[in-house]
């Protein structure tokens, strides 16, 4: 028994001794050595990378059973940034002293069963810093499981509430066990990510099921050592992976490599107690972010004493872009920016009182202060406004992106209610608009980030809303729902059904612009309650009595919330009962652009709207374009992850010819998202009204008289209402409405008296002309920030990832003019038209872009990580003189000559490898990513603070490819020339990524450069005289001859037509007479100069001469242009002949005296009784010059190639050599059949479908020729 109970006690001593779980003895000492690292690039051979290291020794003390003590000492900082194998990291002595004095005072941690919980430091221990220690001890939180050895659980990490995969391994020999732990980082319950800047972005799921963008994967490895009291680690290893693509990662991506290690060095007895001050709780091991709305990711730069700091960067940028935009100073303006965020409310205002008395510091100032996005910008410009020391101007501008960049925290939103209150705010019509669309943007911010989103945040929209349909006051009404349309808050969905006939509780009779706007309000509202915006609009759809444009616009909305089958299958069946055609066409037509719609979106919709065309096809598919109609056209790529699409809605009703309602979308897929880049739309209430049902005299063909008569009707305004606008037009920007305007009775009357011939002094362009006569100078300048999208996520280390992209522009334009006209105005206006008009102006426009990628890590300490870099400038400089005379009908244009090289365009870009600490900002580093030779390295040294090139021995290798061009287009005539260079440096694999693309230098310029010309130039004179002028017997002479060429050509390219050879035998004989009766000088219609002056010399050039000669039923005009200059005979001539009813034919013959070179082309219609309408074309050539029959061959041999993507067939046959013809016969009311010609083949198609309506062709024998007339039917 004895015995037996011995065994027994041996054995539970046994399973004592060898405890895994994770256990720290307060007793004693633990001693770490730890070293992390993180490194950016591609993970591709010769090409440049970036990283940081940290070490540094740990000791952990135990204070009582579940409290400890984490100090840090013998820190060390190094930074990689070069091309692994030939660089190392380097030493940052100056960073690491900074780093190290924050880690003097110790930091304290609760540690139970292999969890870390209450971190504590010192109040004044940064963020950033704890969160390194969160790194740190992330590497003791293991959950240990004796009993199974693959577990699964979801625990708390330094990256958030993630899934964890466990498997345990125990060595036989040592006993110790070895942990593998792998966290499913993409699907955590509560990750430590943070997004900026992406709220009007529209997250898409079914796109990121396409692909992602970012993958993470990460791995811990612990050594756990048995002992009596519970496992000791005595090893640890963390490793995080990261691919990244502004693309599909399947494209290649850039890499991030993370990897932490702690290895235990010794245990010792804790021989004292420790000692230490007040300490304030840091959190659990959840990553904290920090506030980096001042962390910029592409800069770094020193931000103490800030406020002079920005005050002289304003200066110099104002300085510098005072006439032309400086580009190698645009990158300043994201400094400026980074200053203005660290500035105190006090430092704007010092700042305000030094630039308000300078326009163009002034203007500056208040464009940059916009991005200070918190409370401070809101009361720097409520003490403007309160003040009135703005213009209206000025604070619609500022309002506008203040309110659109501001941070959507719900203290904001409740700061920002005050400008409704604001009297200034309401100064000014545009003003109050811009405040109260701008404040439904934010709420609507608001809302993407607190869900659920509080009324309140809406509440004074829907206060708005609701005073408006109290008072009757349409305009209070439609400013409000369009600012309701804005914040897309699913709780202003009651308040907008009290707008909505059919649907509100009393019955509602409101004009039909506030109806649309009520029904557009729901757009963003659909994605938030889809069931809800259901509802509503269906129940409008269905509502047969009101105005089509209004039917047509629920449905717009209902399908904006992705209806289900059988939704879409329940409008169907009401469309076959449909009796408004309108309405009819502009679903059906919907249905199927959404039908063939390519992007993720449309995924399953696409397939319900097929099935709905099917049905509705046989009754409705038939419809002409003069129904409503909606247009799409879409495409996307899943290798970039990337779509667009174009969206046209043409909104008609039966009682009007002028649509009620026109609106244009432009929307971008990216990455998951989809952003809503710009929509524009017309309502025209008033011009549909004066407008009616139709327009007397009015065919439908687009014809002059057409044109004419809807400006008869036109002039008929004055008979509109006073208080009804005669058209409403708005846009939106990233899906948020910013302006909208009315443009009334009132307006179109001002209009017409400043421009009045019969005006007087009182009109305001007469001011205007008083002011060029004395001389104008204008300038403005537009720095503007366009997006700034920042994506934060936690690594292993501690350390915040960031994903940035910043696009900025300025934007500016100068105009110096003076005028002077002859005789001068006494006192009316029209006699400007009886005037010579004199105008010697010069000027610049222009904008320079710049656009950052920017992956890696970014604290308010160091930068490393892959940035990618572009600047695109675009610099359009004039100086001329000009001369008007109105009387004459002739305009002159004198510019000086080229005499300096300038660029025009150009586009430059790179991807680098960067390096950068706030302790040493002048040794910023950025390594082109893709090494490059020593002799083409200039754009390297000046693209940042100290950009850095290469090592003498990085040099280009044998998989580079490194094309460079240089095209230019010189005239020696006018002294100048046009050049387009190019330079592109990629390095290529095996993998044909898209990723790589894009990867290196890319540069591509268009320039003016002076050219050496035959003859010194004084100026370049270009001239346009369109009264009547004689010209020589040579020109006479040269139209004879011409007229006998053309003859000649066009007996070969005439197409053959029974119908039309009584009509072409008439003309024949009136071609024959003006051969013959050609008698009197020539007069010509229209004649351009465009010379090159040279003092007392004949100036050298080229002179364009049109002659017209029109007879009853045929239209005969000619266009000769001759070189100018001596010893020269080059000309070119055109001549053409159109026959109103059957053909058009011409002939182009170029070089000496013309005769060089010939070119014919022609084109009929015909249609017999019993046979189907046709249209021939015909192009024939005889002399071209080689360069012209090279190109010819070039697109040749294209055409099977797109003939076969179109649908067409292909036959090999011998046609004739030097002609290309095209036979189109109607097959149908909606079809075509097309046969092209070439010398070597045929291509055809049956039954190509056509956008015309039925019965085109029917009549196709009564049209006007199509070549001259038009191209629709009545």
């Amino acid at each position: 028994m004895r015995g037996l109970l011995l065994c027994c006690l041996v054995g539970l001593a046994t399973s004592q001794s060898v405890n895994y779980e994770p256990h720290l003895n307060p007793k004693k000492t633990y001693e770490y050595k730890y070293e992390g690292v993180v490194n950016f690039g591609l993970g591709m051979p010769n090409l440049a990378e970036s990283g940081a290291r940290i070490t540094c020794k740990i000791k952990i003390i135990g204070v009582s059973a579940q409290t400890f003590i984490l100090q840090v000492s013998d820190l060390a900082f190094k930074e990689f940034n070069g091309f692994p194998g030939k660089n190392t990291f380097n030493a940052s002595p100056k960073l690491t002293q900074s780093i190290a004095a924050q880690f003097v005072k110790p930091f304290t941690f609760d540690y139970i069963g292999g969890h870390v919980s209450n971190i504590r430091a010192s109040a004044d221990i940064s963020d950033t810093i704890v969160n390194i220690v969160r790194g740190i001890l992330g590497l003791f939180q293991v959950t240990v499981k004796t009993t199974q050895t693959i577990y699964e659980l979801e625990e708390t990490g330094i990256h958030g509430m993630c899934p964890s995969n466990y498997a345990t391994e125990v060595n036989a020999e040592t006993k110790d066990m070895t942990i593998t732990q792998v966290v499913d980082v993409g699907n955590c319950r509560e990750k430590a990510v943070m997004y900026r800047g992406m709220a009007t972005a529209v997250f898409d799921q079914v796109s990121k099921q396409r692909g992602e963008s970012v993958i993470s994967t990460v791995r811990y490895i612990y050594t756990v050592k048995p002992t009596a009291e519970g496992g000791l680690i005595t090893k640890a290893h963390g490793l995080e992976q990261q691919h990244f693509s502004p693309f599909n990662v399947k494209g290649g991506s850039f890499q991030m490599l993370a990897m932490k290690e702690i290895v235990l060095l010794s245990v010792n007895d804790t021989e004292r107690a420790f000692v230490f001050g007040p300490m304030e709780s840091k959190g659990n091991l959840v990553y904290k972010f920090v506030n980096a709305e001042a962390n910029v990711p592409i800069l770094m730069q020193s931000l103490d004493n800030p406020v002079p700091k920005a005050i002289e960067l304003i200066k110099h940028l104002a300085e510098v872009n005072r006439y032309q935009i400086d580009s190698t100073t645009s990158e300043d303006t994201i400094k400026l920016y980074q200053l203005l965020r660290v500035i105190p409310y006090e430092g704007l205002e010092v700042m305000w009182k030094q630039f308000a008395a300078n326009d163009e510091q002034r203007r500056w100032f208040l464009d940059m202060t916009v991005e200070v996005n918190d409370a401070r910008i809101l009361k720097f410009f409520q003490m403007r406004f309160q003040a009135g020391d703005v213009s209206a101007n000025e604070a619609l501008q500022a309002i506008l992106l203040v309110m659109n960049h501001l941070q959507p925290i719900p203290d904001l939103v409740e700061m920002a209610k005050m400008f409704l209150n604001i009297p200034f705010c309401k100064s000014n019509i545009y003003l109050w608009h811009a405040v109260v669309l701008s404040y439904g943007s934010l709420v609507y911010k608001h809302c993407t980030y607190y869900t659920p989103c509080p009324v309140a945040a809406v509440q004074p929209l829907l206060d708005m809303a609701v005073e408006g349909l109290r008072n009757g006051t349409e305009a209070d009404m439609v400013i409000a729902l369009k600012a309701l349309g804005n914040a897309g808050h699913p709780g202003s969905i009651k308040t907008i059904m009290r707008f909505l006939p059919g649907v509100a509780a009393s019955p509602v009779n409101l004009p039909p612009r506030v109806l649309s706007a009520a029904v557009q309000s729901m757009r963003l509202i659909a994605a938030r309650d889809p069931r809800s915006v259901q509802d509503i609009t269906m129940i409008l759809f269905l509502q047969k009595n009101l105005p089509a444009e209004i039917r047509m616009m629920a449905f717009m909305i209902l399908f904006d919330t992705k209806p289900s089958m059988a939704l879409v299958s329940t409008v169907t069946v009401h469309l076959q009962e449909e009796k408004d055609l309108h309405v009819i066409s502009f679903a059906y037509s919907y249905f199927k652009s959404v039908a063939r719609s390519s992007t993720p979106n449309n995924h399953f919709l696409s397939t319900a709207c097929n099935v709905a065309v099917k049905i509705l096809a046989p009754k409705f598919g038939r419809l002409s374009y003069h129904y409503s109609k909606a247009t799409r056209m879409d495409w996307f790529n899943d290798d970039f992850l990337i779509g667009t699409a174009a969206e046209v809605f043409m909104l008609r009703n039966a009682t009007n010819i002028f649509p009620a309602e026109i609106i244009m979308k432009g929307k971008f897929y990216f990455i998951g998202r989809i952003l809503q880049l710009l929509e524009l739309g017309i309502h025209a209430d008033g011009l549909k009204e004066l407008l009616g049902a139709g327009i007397p005299s009015f065919k439908g063909d687009l014809s002059v008289s057409d044109f004419q008569a809807v400006l008869n009707v036109l002039q008929n305004w004055e008979i509109l209402p006073n208080d009804k606008p005669v058209l409403s037009a708005y846009t939106r920007t990233f899906g948020q409405e910013w302006f909208f305007a009315d443009i009334t009775k009132d307006t179109i009357q001002n209009i017409f008296r400043a421009v009045s011939p019969s005006t007087g002094k009182e009109s305001p362009l007469w001011a205007v002309i008083e002011n060029l006569k004395k001389g104008v100078s204008w300038h403005w300048t537009k720095p503007y920030l366009i997006f700034e999208v920042r994506y934060f996520q936690a690594t292993t280390l501690g350390l915040p990832l960031e994903i940035s992209k910043y696009y900025q522009t300025i934007n500016g334009i100068t105009v110096n003019a003076k005028a002077a006209v002859n005789p001068p105005l006494t006192d009316r206006l029209g006699q400007l038209l009886t005037s010579e008009i004199s105008l010697e102006t010069d000027g610049f426009i222009g904008y320079t872009k710049d656009f950052w990628v920017f992956y890696g890590i970014n604290t308010e300490l160091f930068q490393c990580g892959s940035e990618f870099k572009s600047k695109i400038p675009i610099a359009i400089p004039w100086n001329f003189a000009a001369k008007i005379n109105v009387r004459e009908m002739k305009f002159e244009l004198d510019f000086p000559p080229c005499k300096k090289e300038f660029e025009l365009f150009s586009v430059s870009s790179n991807v680098y490898a960067v390096s950068r600490n706030t302790e040493d900002p002048a040794l910023t580093k950025m390594t082109p990513i893709m090494p490059t030779a020593i002799d083409s390295n200039d754009e390297v040294v000046h693209k940042g603070p100290t950009a850095v090139g290469p090592e003498s021995d990085q040099v280009l290798t044998p998989n580079t490819w490194h094309p460079r061009s240089n095209m230019c287009a010189e005239s020696k005539i006018y002294g100048a020339g046009l050049c387009v260079e190019s330079e592109l440096r990629r390095e290529y694999y095996h993998e044909e990524y898209p990723l790589y693309y894009f990867l290196g230098y890319t540069h591509m310029a268009l320039k003016v450069i002076p050219v050496q010309a035959i003859k010194a130039v004084d100026k370049i004179h270009f001239e346009v005289n369109a009264s009547p002028s004689k010209h020589l017997v040579s020109t006479r002479q040269l139209l004879e001859t011409v007229r006998r060429l053309s003859k000649e050509a066009t007996q070969g390219v005439r197409l053959t037509s029974d119908s039309a050879s009584s009509i072409r035998g008439s003309h024949h004989s009136h071609h024959d007479d003006l051969l013959e009766g050609l008698n009197s000088t020539p007069e010509s219609v229209l004649n351009i100069k465009a010379l090159a002056m040279s003092g007392n010399q004949k100036p050298e050039g080229y002179d364009a001469a049109f002659y017209y000669t029109p007879e009853a039923n045929i239209h005969n005009a000619q266009m000769i242009v001759s070189q100018v200059g001596e010893d020269t005979n080059w000309k070119m001539c055109v001549d053409t002949d159109v026959n109103a009813h059957v053909e058009a034919m011409a002939h182009i013959g170029w070089g000496a005296e013309c005769q060089s070179y010939e070119m014919s082309m022609a084109s009929a219609t015909a249609h017999q009784p019993g046979s189907k309408p046709t249209l021939k074309a015909k192009v024939q050539w005889t002399k071209i010059p080689e360069t012209m029959a090279e190109m010819g061959t070039r697109i040749e041999s294209f055409i099977p190639g797109m003939a076969f993507y179109l649908g067409f067939y292909e036959q090999h046959e011998r046609n004739a050599k030097q002609e290309v013809s095209v036979s189109v016969v109607a097959a149908s009311a909606d079809s075509v059949d097309v046969k092209i010609k070439f010398p070597e083949y045929t291509v055809y198609r049956q039954a190509f479908p056509v956008p015309l309506p039925p019965g085109c062709f029917q009549e196709f024998q009564h049209l006007r020729n199509t070549t001259m007339d038009s191209f629709g039917c009545t």
